[in-house]
């Protein structure tokens, strides 16, 4: 006759003794870690507020660049032309990781058949990554147009986009182009061992652990686009830059660029904090 064997209860872990102390002592020094940072950051901007406050021309400059009174007039409207930014900035960013991954993608073809190919992504990445971006701003914004080519709209918008599209993609296909080739070849030469073509090689076993590298590097130039897409005025849209030196033209006062920097300053922390914190998950 058997028995059914009745399930033993193990008993529930707990920490031992100096498992305990280690503890404790982490948390205390997290503690006196936080407090000396909060500190040592309150008496350096302490001493720095009061050399600058105390510095000949302070009050000169208070009233130029940090008039509370126009500063709250001019936010509203400085902060209705940054949506033009932000769209800018989500559009045009969607386009070069597009076209960044097609251009990384050509430069790194195999093969003689290939080198033509090659040869152009290459030129194009050297060109655009040699222009300043103001320049190709100029050029295209005011050098298209002049062609008269039927189907374009004439937006300067458009124009202004389109430059950072094509400036912006040479930078971030180096960055895919750096994550592709930092993939070893065993990988690419074990997935064709098993049967996939190159094709399939490169977009199911490289770029995944390319793109996976460079996430961060990639984030830095998106936070970099969104900055610059305030060159866009330049052409003439009204966006923050634009609107706060309208506002500025009207008061003779340069508290709306202040005011502008913060917005922008605000819009980018967020993203700057997302980039650390990957860096750390990743490669920690």
């Amino acid at each position: 006759m058997t028995t059914a064997s009745t399930p033993v209860s193990t008993p529930a872990w707990t920490p031992s003794g100096h498992e305990r102390e280690r503890a404790g002592y982490r948390r205390r020094q997290t503690v006196r870690s936080l407090l000396l940072s909060a500190a040592s950051t309150v008496v350096l901007g302490g001493l720095l507020a009061f050399g600058v406050t105390r510095s000949p021309g302070w009050s000169r400059v208070r009233d130029s660049f940090f008039d509370l009174r126009i500063g709250r007039d001019s936010l509203p409207s400085i902060a209705d032309a940054m949506l033009l930014n932000l769209k800018v900035s989500a559009v045009c960013g969607v386009l070069i990781l597009v076209f960044g991954l097609g251009v990384a993608v050509l430069r790194t073809l195999p093969g003689p058949v290939f080198w033509p190919v090659r040869a152009a992504a290459t030129a194009y990445v050297d060109l655009f990554r040699g222009l300043p971006l103001i320049l190709v701003l100029l050029l295209v914004g005011f050098g298209v147009p002049g062609l008269r080519l039927q189907g374009l709209p004439g937006d300067v918008v458009f124009y202004g986009g389109t430059a950072l599209v094509l400036t912006y993609t040479a930078y971030v296909a180096e960055v895919f182009r750096a994550g592709i080739e930092s993939i070893h070849p065993s990988q690419s030469a074990a997935a064709r061992s098993l049967g996939l073509s190159a094709g399939q090689t490169m977009r199911h076993v490289v770029l995944p652990q390319a793109v996976r590298r460079v996430v961060p590097a990639l984030l830095n130039d998106l936070i970099s686009l969104q900055k610059d897409s305030g060159l866009v005025s330049v052409l003439g849209a009204i966006d923050a830059v634009a609107a706060a030196q309208i506002y500025t033209a009207k008061t003779f006062n340069f508290t709306p660029y202040v005011v502008a920097g913060g917005l922008f300053v605000l819009l980018t922390v967020p993203q700057t904090r997302l980039t650390d914190w990957l860096t750390r998950r990743w490669w920690s």
